[in-house]
């Protein structure tokens, strides 16, 4: 059975809300800030706190935790901020902190971090590498934080710490939310599902980063669509089981998927405008059961990414297309075939970057960088901002400068987000992921 029609409602809306999300919001923002003195002070206020942001970021990366799982996590991240006097709650979708700190009349702002790690074996052979293991899907696996979002727990600890030492120079209130669950795409529904807007605002503006396989001390925005849209593909075919030796007497499954996996990328080669992304991968195929049996049916799993509705909606076609001439040319019965609408693509407000990057271009030179390409990762954030917050997503560094240079010369490749090797330098990541949150903050804040 096709699920393809069920999910076309909910694209329509994404497609409608995409055209919309730039001019969801018109922020009343402060005057213009004072950066050079504002950054100064972040920087002595760093002098002095950064030896505990390292040790945090380092007892984090070695005890990750997985999606919805982050309970150790969670309590440490909510004594942080009690401890610099926000009102914290927990267990908000689960596993996920809200913190509040209200420091007079002014706008609601909500800066966001990430609080789980994935499922797999970390092998950098740093000092301070994870060696803890979880239950995920039924089985032991490793876990890591090798997408880095230990790196940005400490920079929104270090922001924090930053906004409440200068709370003599802006007016307003913070939202810190400690987001459970980003890797699943979970989280952001979960906490907004819990009554995240109900129970502690509205935010008029949102904020988060992410790090990236760049150089320290870089920080790139971008406006408009940052990252990609993520659907979930599953389908089954359906043949008929029988002896390895004697195919004639069977339909073999393995044969129609094998076709599907190849045959599906005509869909992205020939269907779609080569000028637009659009990815379709086929990341798990599972079936049979021993080498000379022809199993009776084949199961695949994937991921379609996209920036644009009309580009994900050709492929969602295109696909099932595929898969049922597949079936059919096998003579076959029609596969089961679902496709889950799994996260819209972040959405950056356009004149919040504007004003944004300006601030990042006077503090960080030319080391701020306008992003001219979206990321083709995707990232639950989106959820926040197509629930209304108009939002600045951007990214920060975490190597070497030289090791980056090397690897764009054509020297040894940097492993990215997500792999086992990835290792983020702690410092000045970490420092400059607190300065930037933290004059993202003071930019859309009044000044006391």
């Amino acid at each position: 059975m096709s699920n393809i029609a069920s999910v076309k409602g909910a694209a329509a809306l994404a497609a409608l809300l995409i055209t919309a999300a730039p001019s969801l919001a018109a922020p009343a923002f402060a005057a213009a800030l004072d950066v050079p003195a504002t950054k100064a002070r972040v920087d002595a206020i760093l002098d002095k706190t950064y030896p505990h942001l390292d040790a945090l970021y380092k007892d984090i990366h070695a005890h990750p935790e997985l999606g919805f799982q982050e309970v150790n996590t969670a309590a440490r991240l909510a004594k942080e901020m009690r401890a610099l006097g926000f009102e914290v709650t927990e267990h908000v979708g689960k596993t996920g902190i809200v913190a509040i700190y209200r420091n007079g009349p002014g706008p609601l702002v909500m800066i966001r971090t990430e609080l789980d790690a994935l499922p797999m074996e970390e092998k950098t052979g740093l000092p301070y590498a994870s060696h803890d293991k979880a239950m995920w899907n039924g089985k032991e696996t490793f876990v890591d934080h090798s997408c880095g979002h230990d790196i940005h727990m400490a920079s929104w600890v270090g922001a924090a710490t930053a906004l409440v030492a200068m709370k003599d120079r802006w007016s307003g209130t913070v939202m810190f939310i400690g987001q459970p669950s980003e890797e699943t795409v979970g989280g952001a529904k979960a906490m907004l599902a819990d009554g995240l807007f109900a129970r502690f605002g509205k935010p008029d503006i949102g904020l988060a980063l992410h790090d990236g396989p760049s150089a320290y001390g870089e920080v790139d925005y971008q406006p408009g669509v940052h990252t990609s849209a993520a659907d979930s593909l599953l389908i089954t075919f359906k043949g008929r089981g029988g002896h390895g030796a004697m195919p004639n007497a069977t339909i073999d499954p393995v044969l129609m998927a094998s076709r599907f996996v190849v045959d599906l990328q005509s869909v992205i080669s020939r269907e779609k405008d080569p000028t637009a992304f659009g990815v379709v991968s086929i990341g798990a195929i599972n079936g049979g059961s021993a080498g000379n049996i022809i199993p009776d049916q084949v199961s695949l799993a994937g991921t379609i990414r996209s920036f644009d509705p009309g580009v994900q909606h050709k492929m969602w076609d295109g696909i099932e297309r595929t898969a049922r001439a597949e079936s059919a040319m096998a003579g076959a019965p029609a596969p089961d075939f679902q496709i889950i609408e799994g996260v819209k693509p972040v959405i950056n407000d356009q004149a919040l970057t504007d004003r944004t990057g300006a601030v990042f271009k006077t503090a960080f030179g030319d080391k701020a960088v306008l992003s001219k390409t979206p990321v083709y990762a995707s990232e639950d954030y989106s959820e926040f901002i197509f629930a209304g917050v108009p939002s600045v997503f951007f990214g920060i560094g975490v190597y070497d400068p030289a090791r980056v240079a090397a690897a764009r010369a054509g020297g040894p490749p940097l492993p990215v987000n997500h792999s086992p090797l990835f290792a983020p330098v702690p410092e000045p990541t970490i420092r400059t992921g607190v300065e930037a949150m933290t004059l993202a903050v003071m930019n859309v804040m009044p000044p006391r």
